[in-house]
């Protein structure tokens, strides 16, 4: 682990050139360091009782001059690390911020280890774990849809309501303890059906979030819908329908589409990829095994099934097989050519579409749009977020179902006291009130520098 007392410096911009850069500190020993080698005219900075910005110039090695700068200085606990902390800017020439990085460090501090600011702002109680999280995710986010879910989750999306159970739980917990000191006083603190049932809500919501984030658990962040069913049905017309364009190959020939294609679709203001798989064929042989096996995989990691069918014939023996039993939450159902003479048993609610003349198309994205909606966009986490809670939040869903089975049989309260305090031990890992230096070691080593 890190020092806290330690005082710290890291170039906090982004890498390259730039008209700005900032080279950020942070420790108890912040002012003497910039004592030592800031020169201004203003006051002492020991005098300075809160935060202000500051003219004046670094002073560097030679031959290079003194370089100018504007110090933003927190000299108090108000900084982000609840330290006293300090930022220099001034000309982003990478050699430059080096320069500088390397004159503080003669004056007494030391180089910042990775996320070691965040950490430190994490230890002070500025940020939980789910909040540090989400600063890496701001970083690293490639779309708008990736950007607000990183802010979202920074803003507390994920650590209030969790915080909120925890809550709850801490007062379920309270009360039953107090009944078991009190066991032999005629005194009831919760009664029976109000802790069955608040175990049964407790229970559900802890499943539903570890529900969330499993589904969040990909190797991209990206929205997917793929485009499925059996070959020759109009996938890969649809396909190039939907994105205005032509990068799939339209033919006759059953199984034209032997990989997957993806482009990116506008939805709404969000952008999903849209995946047109190879079509679903019954007879696996050779390399149709392993054109199965892709189509299977984009299947399975997309959000959002669109399972398509021919409008112009009936239903065969595969899609009356998946229609029986496919998962509603995470497909719509799609006709395709439309436009052409009606010959499809198809007794299920669809879509109707035409790729030649456009019927259908802004129906089509409207319900991907709403199902996506409920389901993805607005209720998702950043994906390492998503990764690391997972397990702990399928333990604490299974503690309180236990502990709901207990209460619900009266087996004994102190055997849903100790599931109760073991669901709350996971949740406090979820949000970093429970924590290890190897937990922290992995999610801070992951940020840059500066950060």
């Amino acid at each position: 682990m890190y020092d806290v007392d330690d005082t710290i410096v890291g170039i906090a911009s982004a890498p390259g050139g730039a008209i700005r850069g900032v080279v950020r500190l942070s420790g108890p020993n912040v002012v003497a360091c910039l004592q030592r080698c800031f020169l201004h005219a203003t006051d002492e900075l020991d005098q300075v009782p809160q935060s202000r910005v500051i003219e004046g110039k670094l002073r560097l090695d030679p031959p290079l001059a003194a370089l100018p700068g504007a110090l933003y200085l927190w000299p108090t606990a108000q900084s982000y690390t609840r330290q006293p902390s300090a930022e220099f800017h001034t000309i982003g020439s990478p050699p430059l911020l080096d320069a500088a990085v390397a004159a503080f460090c003669r004056s007494g501090v030391r180089l910042a280890q990775p996320g070691e600011f965040t950490m430190r702002a994490f230890l002070a109680g500025r940020l939980d774990l789910p909040q540090a999280e989400a600063v890496l995710g701001v970083i690293d986010a490639q779309s708008r849809d990736e950007l607000d879910i990183a802010l979202g989750q920074l803003a507390g999306g994920l650590s209030a309501p969790l915080n909120q159970l925890r809550n709850e739980m801490l007062e379920l917990l309270a009360h039953l303890e107090a009944g078991l000191d009190f066991v032999e006083e005629d005194i009831e603190f919760i009664s029976m059906p109000q802790l069955v049932g608040a175990l049964q809500a407790a229970s559900t919501e802890v499943g539903r979030l570890a529900t969330q984030l499993t589904g969040r658990v990909q190797t991209e962040s990206e929205t997917r819908v793929a485009l499925t069913g059996w070959p020759n049905v109009g996938k890969s017309s649809l396909f190039n329908a939907l994105i205005d364009g032509r990068p799939a190959i339209v033919s006759d020939v059953a199984g034209t589409t032997r990989d997957y294609l993806a482009a990116r679709m506008p939805i709404d203001g969000h952008e999903v990829v849209l995946i047109d798989t190879a079509g679903v064929d019954s007879a696996e042989v050779g390399m149709a095994v392993a054109v199965q096996r892709m189509t299977d995989d984009q299947s399975s990691r997309a959000q959002l099934q669109l399972f398509c069918v021919d409008v112009t014939r009936p239903l065969n023996d595969w899609e009356r097989r998946w229609l029986g039993q496919y998962d509603r939450s995470r497909a719509l159902l799609v006709l395709t050519k439309c436009d052409a003479p009606r010959a499809s048993d198809l007794h299920h609610a669809a879509i109707e579409t035409s790729s030649q003349s456009g019927l259908g198309l802004a129906d089509l994205k409207n319900a991907v749009s709403n199902r996506l909606t409920n389901s993805t966009w607005g209720q998702s986490v950043v994906p390492s977020t998503a990764a690391r809670c997972r397990a702990s939040l399928q333990a604490a869903a299974k503690a309180l179902e236990t502990a709901h089975a207990t209460a619900s049989a009266q087996a004994g309260e102190e055997l849903v006291a100790a599931e109760i305090r073991h669901a709350l031990d996971q949740l406090g890992t979820v949000v970093g009130t429970v924590y290890t230096d190897d937990i922290l070691d992995k999610i801070f080593s992951r940020f840059c520098i500066g950060k």
